[in-house]
């Protein structure tokens, strides 16, 4: 079955990014198409499937569980199931980026940062969401 999906019916209301949920296409695999000017990234979560980000243009610092890494141009970072990650952009231009999840369905489980909890993993304050209005 081919397919095209039009960039508008699945751009996030007031965004810039697309989301791509595989389930609603005959796909098994789902993605964002991040647009984010400097500063903007989301806050930590974690997905039960792995992650990976395409750099596409810009520079992203991406936290993956302990560690920092920086993501330039051209460059992938891959994140494992279940480990708590997020990513700002740090560079001066916008940050275009691909982050494909190895699902059709994507499920998103948030961490609050601003709890006390939020130092050690195993103590998270969490909040489960499935991305549907995301």
């Amino acid at each position: 079955m081919a397919a095209v999906v039009p960039a508008d019916s699945i751009r996030i209301p007031g965004s810039r990014t697309l989301r791509f949920e595989g389930r609603h296409h005959g796909s098994e695999v789902s993605f964002f198409l991040v647009t984010n000017d400097p500063g903007q990234g989301p806050d930590l979560h974690r997905h039960p499937y792995s992650e990976t980000w395409s750099v596409l243009e810009g520079e992203a610092t991406i936290r993956i569980g302990a560690e920092t890494v920086v993501a330039r141009t051209g460059d992938t970072a891959v994140v494992g199931p279940d480990v708590w990650h997020g990513f700002t952009n740090t560079g001066t231009g916008v940050l275009r980026m691909v982050c494909i999840h190895a699902s059709a369905t994507m499920v998103q489980q948030m961490r609050d940062e601003a709890s006390p909890e939020a130092a050690a993993p195993t103590q998270t304050q969490t909040q489960t969401q499935t991305q549907e209005s995301r």
